[in-house]
């Protein structure tokens, strides 16, 4: 670094960010728009972006009762990819995944994705049994999906705990190479940036406290800014759905529990992959930045808080600790909490509610990151032409009154053959 390079680093420590350009206008709201999306998260930037994109309607206003990036689109753990069984939720997360890996040039912006490869462990000869299963299931519908045994695990993953005196003995995994991991609050900013650039108002600190109703249609949106039309109104707000939904006098088949995530501190590369468990439901990846980020369940009772609970977080740490053991002497940097729809057989929903002029894309349970390009494209179809994209169509709400549902774990009733 040359000597003129070097004073110009230090001028901009201590000019703070006085010098820096807005990435997208910090919008005043207009008195009514084709479109409203209720959620500035990644799915309701990245549904408006591509609302004005692919479907030409620029009169759109995105009304975030925070900021940008200050919600669950924060607060989750970053994994990126397709590995389900049942062929709506594949087909939709692949559909996904491929964006994700064009994402950056699409947005020009840089939203890190790393394609380092997510995996599933197997602890038992039932668990490789499902894992082949769901490995048939993705490459029927030509999804790379590659079973590994025990021998081809300890060169890939070395700090596993793979001998058999282990707390949870390891007999292989199902890895997806093209999964991995992207930066979630690059993904907010760079979608909000490119939607600011196709004429899209984004709204902060404006929070939805009621519909406008002419007859059984909505027409607008009561916030603390004041009164706003509407042509259509896209809920999109992640754990809180259940909430702005009654606003409308809907009952949603969700319930918000909050999910904790932890980082350590940095070091060098450890982790390979994005490693899960299947049977325990732990999580374990490296961050850029080398901190080693992993989590657990949700923590299985209503809340909206967006704090960890220790009792919780320790089995979490336990599980990580147990699969990988050198994890034990790394300090514990930071946990948060996001707060997840957990919609009742762990799929999503989007599409039209029994309100006229409002639609809903919630209910992603702790799977909502990755879908963020699917989740935002087929929306904003959903929301230019009034009808599910063939991607989102499996989704609708009323699959619950029909019986028609998604279970991937197998633990409700089968969706109905198509």
């Amino acid at each position: 670094m040359n000597r003129y390079s070097a004073l110009g680093l230090v001028r901009g420590a201590l000019g703070g960010h006085k010098h820096w350009q807005p990435a997208w206008r910090d919008a005043e709201p207009k008195p009514s728009y084709d479109i409203i999306i209720i959620g500035g998260g990644g799915h309701g930037l990245a549904t408006a972006y591509y609302l004005a994109k692919v479907h030409g309607i620029r009169n759109i206003a995105v009304l975030e009762k925070g900021w940008i990036g200050g919600g669950n689109t924060g607060r989750n753990t970053t994994i990126v990819r397709s590995n389900y069984r049942l062929a709506p939720l594949h087909d939709l997360f692949e559909f996904g995944l491929k964006m994700w890996e064009h994402l950056s040039d699409e947005l020009n912006y840089n939203v890190m994705f790393s394609p380092r490869g997510a995996m599933f462990l197997g602890h038992s000869d039932a668990d490789m049994t499902r894992l082949a299963e769901r490995g048939d299931a993705m490459r029927c519908s030509g999804i790379d999906a590659e079973l590994m045994t025990r021998d081809k695990l300890a060169k890939f993953e070395p700090l596993l705990d793979l001998s058999r005196s282990a707390r949870f003995p390891i007999e292989g995994a199902l890895i997806q190479r093209r999964g991995g991991t992207a930066r979630h609050d690059a993904v907010a900013w760079g979608y909000a940036r490119a939607a600011d650039g196709l004429g899209v108002d984004i709204i902060q600190k404006c929070e939805v406290t009621g519909f406008v109703r002419d007859g059984d249609a909505v027409v607008g949106v009561e916030t603390t800014r004041g009164r706003i039309g509407a042509g259509r109104v896209g809920i999109c707000v992640a754990g809180n759905s259940g909430h702005v939904a009654g606003l409308a006098g809907l009952r949603l088949p969700i319930e918000s529990q909050t999910l904790q995530a932890m980082v350590t501190e940095g070091v060098k590369p450890m982790v390979n992959s994005v490693i899960m468990s299947q049977s325990m439901h732990c999580y374990i990846s490296q961050s850029d930045k080398g901190g080693i980020v992993f989590g657990g369940d949700p923590d299985n009772w209503p809340s909206y808080a967006q704090r960890g609970i220790p009792m919780v977080m320790d089995g979490a740490i336990a599980q990580g600790i147990a699969l990988m053991p050198a994890l034990s002497r790394l300090r514990m940097v930071r946990t948060w909490s996001g707060v997840t729809d957990m919609s009742f057989d762990g799929a999503p929903i989007i599409g039209e509610t029994p309100v006229k002029n409002l639609f809903l894309n919630g209910g992603w349970c702790y799977g909502g990151f990755k879908a963020t390009p699917a989740s935002g494209w087929t929306y904003a179809h959903t929301l230019a032409t009034g009808k599910p994209h063939a991607l989102n169509a499996p989704f609708a709400l009323d699959r619950f009154r029909r019986g028609d549902t998604i279970d991937e774990t197998g633990t409700g009733p089968m969706p109905n053959s198509r």
